[in-house]
């Protein structure tokens, strides 16, 4: 049983992560830049020579790791849907960096019995001058905990959501297909994920899906790589927000088909298909950038 308290006081402690080079462009080849190996924008972000570092790397600095799985949480942890993730940026990723991170549960809401709950987690990223560099906040749909507070009345109000999509009476203003590589999960999951519902059938199976999935913040970098291409013309400096919901399952070796509305000069909104299965999987997304 899900311990209101305990989850809302866990001590996760200030998290040091410390990347480089290296790093970054595993990220960034997880996140399946380089497709194209003779387009010399992608290029920038998987090849040593002037290296860029993809801005939504830092949704994975300073991560808790799986700590659902943890004894104490009273959570199915099998069970965890990661929903929403929303990354703002305050200053551009350096290549190679000491990173300071604290993690905090700001919301956990309970639905009721067989309803399930709702976590609502967020992160600060500091470089080591105690700069805030990030701060990403992610929603978590417990499945099978709802319940928790019906003997202590104690849960929080349901979240703050991603907006709903605006009613567009145009056709998207930039459409692009980027692909993800069959391999693509294997790759990710050494960014910081070794949830084997990414790398091992039957575990998959288990939890109800043919095959492994894709990391839903692997998909998240796909969502920046369109955002990058599409407004900021492949410069990660000028990205200042990203925030998605995950609709639906993404699997390796599918390609995803984003439709981009630009709703101002420094902003967009936007969604993503599955290009394979006609399925929306990314939706009610949001990009700030300069």
């Amino acid at each position: 049983m899900v311990d209101y308290q305990a989850l809302k006081h866990w001590p996760f402690g200030t998290i040091a992560h410390r990347y480089d080079a290296r790093d970054c462009i595993l990220y960034a080849l997880g996140c399946g830049l380089g497709h194209d190996p003779l387009d010399r924008r992608q290029l920038r972000f998987v090849y040593e020579q002037d290296l860029l570092a993809m801005p939504s790397m830092a949704a994975v600095i300073g991560t808790p790791g799986s700590w659902w799985r943890l004894p104490g949480t009273g959570v199915a942890w099998e069970h965890v849907l990661h929903a929403e993730q929303d990354l703002r940026l305050f200053q551009p990723l350096p290549t190679a960096a000491a990173m300071q991170a604290e993690n905090r549960v700001t919301h956990l809401h309970d639905r009721g019995a067989g309803r399930g709950a709702v976590a609502r987690l967020v992160r600060d990223v500091r470089d080591s001058a105690g700069g805030l560099v990030a701060r990403a906040s992610r929603i978590e749909v417990l499945r099978h905990d709802g319940g928790f507070s019906a003997e202590t009345g104690l849960h929080d109000e349901a979240p703050p959501r991603l907006p709903d999509m605006p009613a567009m009476s145009r056709p998207a203003d930039i459409q692009i297909s980027l692909p993800i590589i069959a391999q693509a999960a294997l790759i990710y999951r050494l960014s910081g994920d070794p949830n084997p519902l990414h790398a091992d059938p039957e575990v998959a199976r288990a939890a109800g899906f043919d095959q492994p999935i894709f990391h839903g913040l692997g998909s998240f970098g796909v969502a920046a790589h369109a955002v990058l291409q599409g407004c900021c013309g492949y410069r990660p400096d000028r990205l200042r927000r990203l925030a998605v919901r995950f609709c639906a399952p993404v699997y390796p070796g599918e390609t995803l088909r984003f439709q981009i509305w630009r709703t101002g000069d420094d902003s967009a909104r936007f969604c993503a298909d599955s290009a394979d299965r006609s399925v929306r999987v990314l939706d009610k997304g949001i990009a700030e950038f300069s």
